[in-house]
């Protein structure tokens, strides 16, 4: 139930963010994505969902540039 919810409210505001038109805001979408991706892995693992599994880890990477993008890479 928890990861659901956090699934959800997770995944949510990180596609949220990610429509603003203000850059400063949209940076943050990588954030709550990646956040969110330990309960993807959690709740697919216990489902045996392997398929989504697979493409939570391609997801994962995906954030991961948003990080490297917005965060970590110099200006």
């Amino acid at each position: 139930m928890i990861s659901q919810l956090a699934l959800g409210i997770l995944g949510v505001i990180a596609i949220y963010l990610t429509q603003d038109s203000r850059a400063s805001v949209r940076r943050f979408a990588c954030l709550f994505g990646l956040a969110s991706q330990p309960f993807w892995f959690y709740t697919t693992w216990q489902a045996e969902q392997w398929g989504i599994f697979a493409l939570s880890i391609l997801y994962t990477l995906s954030w991961l540039k948003g990080v490297w993008t917005n965060w970590v890479r110099p200006a």
